[in-house]
């Protein structure tokens, strides 16, 4: 069951918190923020406004944003690390069936990701198969840092709103 927008508004700061500090992996600080800044119009607005909130504050913390996010079938996918949305996510596209080749090539893709960029591939994978997502893998790692910075942040937040979508029905 989904929550309409007029329930997240009437929410106080700990319920507020609760329901949407996952909408951004492990960064309830988010939340946090943008709490003050009620009522939101719309979902559309609370996204807009959270993602703000990501914008706005330093590298450092973007970074560690970025640094909270989980390798694609990687080993917290192996040992039920995930949260419950990433799971889901990533089961649905496939990528709890991957043969033992994709994932060789996509550890071999996380890891040379991860020492060029210092964070996570991150890419939201709604709607994307295996192979589009390992050729996605490969292909952003022709970026320089400062453009898959950008990127990554860019899909943390196509992430943030599906969740966003998931949770409140308008």
């Amino acid at each position: 069951m989904g929550y309409r927008i007029e329930d997240i508004n009437q929410c106080d700061e700990a319920r507020f918190i609760e329901l949407l500090g996952g909408i951004f992996e492990h960064s309830p600080w988010i939340a946090e923020l943008v709490y003050d800044q009620r009522p939101f119009a719309s979902r559309d607005r609370l996204h807009e406004v959270m993602s703000a909130a990501v914008r706005q504050a330093p590298r450092f913390q973007r970074m560690a944003l970025l640094c909270s996010h989980p390798e694609l079938a990687g080993h917290e996918a192996r040992d039920g690390g995930l949260t419950r949305a990433s799971r889901q996510e990533q089961s649905g596209a496939g990528l709890d069936q991957c043969s033992a080749e994709e994932l060789e090539k996509i550890e071999t893709l996380n890891r040379a990701y991860r020492d060029k960029f210092e964070f996570p591939f991150i890419i939201a994978v709604a709607g994307l198969d295996r192979q589009q997502i390992i050729a996605a893998m490969e292909n952003r790692l022709g970026n320089d840092p400062g453009a898959e910075f950008e990127s990554a942040l860019d899909e943390v937040e196509k992430i943030a709103w599906i969740r966003i979508d998931a949770l409140i029905d308008e």
